[in-house]
């Protein structure tokens, strides 16, 4: 079974802590995703697990077995690299036997599980084509199917569609998710890509500068952030943030005045008092309306996308942190300098504290997930 288990795990370069105490359980079977943005220590995390790096503190335990001294051929892992890092000079076959040939596994079944790695990853036709010959795509999964074979505990991912073009990462990243669930594996993959991120993981970890800023469902993340570092992190184009004061909270919400002087009640529960406090309001993009909602922000256009299914505008707006992002319909009459007024309501807004922690939405992640089948 591929369960995995991270203790109190750290790494250190000198006196430099780019890993700081990572605490993560693994069930077999699930498909974990790390991401977050460069430095935050997703690479050297997935090679501390593989045995690629050595780690300065806690336990990295595989199958119930403490893996920190064993080398990596040792700890049942399989790892994907960004780089095919296939041999030229052999065949695919070859390529995708060679690691059953160092364990020197009898001829008949090198054959056999070739075959029925090959068949997996429809690979058949082209076993005795050497790698120059294949497109990207088709050299990714020999590296993978050289991963197979050895059938691993965990498999480990390392950005392995980096490599490809876009069309190319969104066959990818269907096929991997096909073979997630046809051979019942425990997968940790790491990508800087959130698409990737949202599309394949049952649970997605977010780094940020060595810890875990949260752990969760892609939907959790997107509809629950914890923080304001998640908040930006997940959703493309990102999160809306503005700064606002609070007034009132009650059972209703908290109660918010906008730099407009308008007031709105984001449904979020707290027990603290946060009238004349400053905080920060949080809307993604496409939960702002063109139509009837509960306040308004006038916002004049500086640049406008038409991109057919959508119309994405960028403007400058009084307390937002950045550009200020809008996704509305293909059909919306958005013009670059004419002024639009977007439209928020309280339940698709977040909140967010002095700190960056965000307070808690009071619906459940059904209704938020059913309210957005309505925008």
């Amino acid at each position: 079974m591929g369960e995995l288990q991270l203790r109190d795990v750290r790494k250190s370069y000198g006196q430099m802590e780019v890993i700081k105490g990572v605490n993560l359980d693994v069930d077999h079977g699930e498909f974990i995703v790390f991401v977050g943005p460069s430095g935050c220590g997703k690479s050297t995390l997935l090679r501390m697990i593989a045995g690629l790096e050595e780690i300065t503190g806690g336990d990295i335990t595989i199958e119930k077995k403490v893996v920190n001294d064993l080398p990596p051929v040792k700890r049942g892992i399989a790892m994907v690299f960004q780089s095919y890092a296939l041999y030229p000079h052999m065949s695919v076959y070859e390529n995708i036997a060679f690691p059953l040939r160092v364990e020197r596994l009898a001829k008949d079944k090198v054959e056999e599980k070739v075959q029925a790695a090959a068949e997996i990853l429809q690979l058949t036709e082209r076993l005795q084509h050497k790698p120059g010959e294949l497109s990207g795509g088709q050299r990714q999964r020999v590296a993978i199917g050289r991963a197979i074979v050895r059938a691993p505990s965990v498999f480990l991912f390392d950005e392995p569609l980096s490599n490809l073009d876009a069309a190319l990462r969104a066959e990818m990243r269907v096929e991997l998710a096909k073979l997630h669930s046809d051979l019942d594996a425990t997968m940790i993959y790491v990508t800087h890509d959130q698409v990737e991120a949202m599309t394949m993981a049952d649970r997605i970890v977010v780094l940020d500068q060595g810890v875990i800023s949260q752990v969760g469902s892609p939907l959790e993340l997107y509809h629950k952030p914890r923080n304001v570092f998640v908040a930006g992190f997940i959703g493309n184009p990102k999160m809306n943030f503005i700064e606002v004061t609070g007034k009132t909270a009650d059972a209703n919400g908290v109660t918010v005045t906008l730099p407009s002087g308008a007031d709105i009640t984001v449904k979020v529960a707290t027990k603290t008092d946060v009238a004349g406090k400053p905080l920060t309001l949080g809307i993604r993009p496409e939960h702002l309306t063109l139509g009837t909602a509960e306040a308004t922000i006038e916002v004049v256009p500086n640049v406008v996308e038409h991109l057919g299914i959508h119309t994405v505008t960028y403007s400058t707006v009084d307390g937002a942190k950045a550009t200020f992002c809008s996704v509305l319909p293909g059909s919306a009459p958005a013009k670059v300098g004419k002024p639009v007024s977007m439209g928020l309501n309280g339940a698709d807004c977040h909140l967010f504290n002095e700190t960056g922690q965000a307070f808690e939405r009071q619906l459940s992640l059904e209704d938020l997930d059913a309210a957005d089948m309505h925008i």
